[in-house]
Order: structure tokens, then C-alpha cells, then sequence
């Protein structure tokens, strides 16, 4: 009897578990699935390193490339007196600044003041002697006393001497003082934009 038993248990115990086909199917679709997923989220360490360069460079493009494009706005849209006349920005010919222009007009009027005491023992004529200095010095070589001295000069725009009439029209308006005070972008007051010149280096 013992021995009938331990063969019917034995093949008992033998059995292999009734799991059936959907077992089997599910291993396989979780391996699948499982070496899908593990081949989607692998990346070489290649590939990884040309990505993280490419995002690098496009970085640095991006930083780099809105300074180049600032710069080259800067520079087309500055400007400087005498440009738009087609004058030089530095050296002979450029629009002269205005402590050249002042200084000239000072050193005029000195020499006026010491013309009229030595001519009147006064001065009281002073302005006289200024205005026809001015107005005979500026239309024959458009430089008086004091511009030949800090190397300035007048000159009409496109060339040519001043002339006594444009001289004279320069002339009356400088005399009022304010409206020569009044310049445009090229330094050009009242009297040079009336009688179409303009003060230039030597």
C-alpha cells in the first residue's frame, strides 16, 4: 500500500503548473516589451555627447550673433557734422568745432578793439572796425585775422569764394549774436545756412 501511494504522489508532484498559454504569452510580451523599452530610452554615449555639443553651439550662436548685428547698426547709423554736405569727418576740409570758432572770434574782436583806439582813442568804434574786417577779409579768401590763426575758413558749400554779397548777408547776421548761436546738426548757424557756407579746418 505504501508503495501504491508514493507512485501516485510522485507523478503529483511532477506536474507542471496550469498556468497555460496566456502565462507564456504574458512573459513574452513583458520581455518584449521590456527590451523594447530598454532599447528606446538607451542613446550611445556618442550620440549623447553630439547632442549636448549641438545644443552648446546653438547657444553661443544665439549669444553672440544679436552683439555682431548691434555693432554693424551702430555703425551705419552714426553720423558726424558735415556728412550729409560731403565733407571729411577728421583733417582739412572737415567742419571746424566750435572752440575753434570761438576762439577766432575773440582774437577778431581784440584786434578790432585795439584798431579802433588806435584810429578814434576810443572804443566806441570797435564794432565798426569788426564788421568791415569781417565782411572784406570773409569774401575775398573767407578766412579774417582770427580763423587764419586756428586754421579755419569759410566757404561756400560746393566750392567757390564766399563773394561780397553773400559776405555782406553773413555778415549782418552774425552781428545780431543770437541767431549764429543757433546751429544745425553741421554746426552751421543762422548766417552760414542764409548765405549757404560753411566753416572748415584749413
Amino acid at each position: 500500500m505504501r508503495a501504491i501511494t508514493c507512485r501516485m504522489s510522485r507523478p503529483a508532484a511532477r506536474l507542471p503548473p496550469r498556468n497555460g498559454y496566456r502565462g507564456d504569452v504574458a512573459r513574452k510580451s513583458r520581455n518584449r516589451g521590456g527590451a523594447t523599452s530598454a532599447r528606446t530610452t538607451a542613446r550611445p554615449p556618442q550620440a549623447a555627447d553630439a547632442a549636448t555639443a549641438g545644443a552648446a553651439q546653438t547657444g553661443t550662436a544665439q549669444l553672440t550673433a544679436p552683439a555682431t548685428t548691434d555693432a554693424s547698426q551702430n555703425k551705419k547709423t552714426r553720423a558726424y557734422p558735415g556728412q550729409q554736405l560731403g565733407l571729411p569727418e577728421r583733417g582739412p576740409g572737415s567742419v571746424s568745432s566750435m572752440p575753434r570758432r570761438v576762439l577766432a572770434l575773440f582774437i577778431d574782436w581784440l584786434l578790432s578793439m585795439v584798431i579802433a583806439y588806435w584810429l578814434t582813442h576810443s572804443q566806441f568804434w570797435t564794432i565798426a572796425v569788426f564788421a568791415v574786417e569781417v565782411y572784406v577779409l570773409t569774401a575775398l579768401g573767407g578766412s579774417t585775422v582770427g580763423k587764419r590763426l586756428v586754421g579755419i575758413r569759410t566757404v561756400r558749400i560746393g566750392g567757390g569764394p564766399v563773394g561780397f554779397g553773400w559776405a555782406l548777408v553773413r555778415t549782418a547776421i552774425l552781428l545780431t549774436v543770437v541767431p549764429p548761436l543757433l546751429t544745425d546738426r553741421d554746426l552751421r548757424g543762422l548766417h552760414d545756412r542764409a548765405a549757404n557756407t560753411v566753416v572748415v579746418r584749413i
